[in-house]
């Protein structure tokens, strides 16, 4: 079977890398793809968001399944282009990408099922919004209501990074249309984790778990990016509490859709707050999760492929995914800058000595390949924020997190810049 996945990122390279390993993969291609992601598919000039393209070529190319890596193009209805030409494809409608799409819709939803998640109110006034942070005087979470690359969401304790925040969404409008509406949350306290399913729109079969590293810095300070490592499995979350997660959160929404006649077919992330009164819904993707994709795929033992396309036939029931039981940390390695304002075109050296260590796999976020200007010489040259996820697994969390570190310390480009702490968490939950 011929497969096309949509996206050029790592989280794209990652679930290429995995479906290539496919017994049911003929052949692969990757629109628009990357010259990182060609080491496993045939990249094909087409924009993720260029829908109408896309139906032509996989109508073109006799695809047989097509897999959706980005947010966007789902939230822009790819899924109901394909179905409407009879394609087979992996991901949900637009109506109901917009659990992604919108934190408004998925916030009211929540609400009407009974999904515990923190109190919130909504505004599309400035004012109003202004006079109730005024009025709440406590740590609040501000989030523009539509997609923002994983940056709309400010986490703000103090009233003036309240103000600056609804500032620059509803004034400054720095993510332009996404930012007409926000919401304003009590902010919750504990520990984070990623909880992942694949649904068939009744039964969902679960990945394995996983924890983000959402901020820039070491010990989670500074702003929010779109993710700068991950490692699974997350510890904080036991047999005990995955089991209420799907209890209290991933099947009341699958089957709140379900009775209101709207099978959800995909992938549901939903982003995990662990507090003491239990876990608590942040916020819903519609979407494998960047950099979570990283760091659990090369745990998969399972064919990913028989997965979904399970899910889309509606044959979840009873199915159950294998799993390495070796821990699995991913850092990502950004450009000096990320998430504001960074350079392309630096020089990348090392990935080829990478590339020969055991238990390592690097996927490629944002790099193109460039020429040496000494020696005319073929390398990869950065060309993005978040430019390489160098994963590892390991016989233990330390183990993977000294194999992966050793990796990354291998490579260098200008001012390069990453995390030194992800995954210690993993071994302070361990004990």
């Amino acid at each position: 079977m011929k497969i096309l996945v949509i996206g050029s990122g790592g989280r794209e390279h990652a679930l290429a890398w995995k479906i290539a390993q496919s017994r049911r993969c003929e052949k692969l291609y990757a629109a628009p793809g990357s010259d990182g992601i060609s080491k496993v598919a045939e990249s094909v000039h087409i924009k993720a968001d260029d829908i109408g393209s896309l139906v032509r070529f996989a109508k073109d190319k006799k695809i047989g399944l097509t897999v959706v890596g980005p947010e966007g193009p789902l939230n822009a209805g790819i899924v109901d282009a394909f179905q409407k030409e009879g394609l087979r494809i992996f991901g949900p409608t637009k109506e109901l990408a917009a659990l992604e799409g919108s934190k408004v819709f998925a916030k009211e939803f929540m609400r009407k099922t009974g999904v515990p998640t923190a109190d919130f109110r909504i505004f599309d006034d400035y004012e109003e919004a202004l006079a109730y942070v005024h009025a709440k005087r406590s740590p609040l979470v501000i989030k523009a209501d539509g997609l923002a690359a994983g940056k709309g969401v400010s986490v703000c304790r103090a009233i003036e990074d309240q103000k600056t925040a609804l500032k620059e969404i509803m004034v400054n409008r720095v993510f332009g249309d996404a930012g007409e509406k926000v919401v304003i949350e009590d902010c919750l306290f504990g520990e984070e984790a990623s909880i992942i399913v694949i649904s068939d729109g009744k039964n969902v079969v679960p990945l394995a778990s996983s924890q983000d590293h959402k901020r820039v810095f070491d010990g989670d300070k500074g702003p929010n990016t779109g993710g700068m490592g991950a490692y699974s499995p997350a510890p904080v979350i036991t047999d005990e509490i995955f089991k209420k997660i799907t209890d209290t959160i991933i099947y009341p929404v699958i089957n709140g859709l379900a009775a209101e006649g709207k099978l959800f077919k995909g992938v549901l992330y939903a982003g995990i707050m662990m507090t003491e009164a239990g876990p608590f819904v942040l916020e819903f993707n519609t979407r494998f999760g960047d950099p979570e994709t990283q760091a659990i795929l090369p745990r998969l033992k399972s064919d990913l492929v028989e997965a979904m396309e399970r899910a889309i036939d509606g044959r979840l029931a009873d199915y159950t995914l294998e799993w390495d039981t070796r821990p699995c940390v991913s850092v990502v390695i950004a450009a000096s800058g990320y998430p504001g304002k960074y350079a392309k075109g630096m020089e990348i050296h090392g990935l080829e000595e990478v590339e020969k260590m055991r238990n390592i796999v690097v996927f490629h976020a944002g790099t193109k390949l460039g020429r040496r200007a000494s020696d005319g010489h073929n390398l990869f040259i950065t060309n993005g924020g978040r430019v390489l996820n160098v994963t590892a697994l390991g016989i233990d969390y330390k183990n993977a997190i000294d194999i992966c570190y050793q990796a990354v310390r291998t490579i260098h480009f200008d001012k390069m810049h990453y995390r030194t702490d992800i995954g210690y968490k993993a071994i302070k939950e361990n004990g």
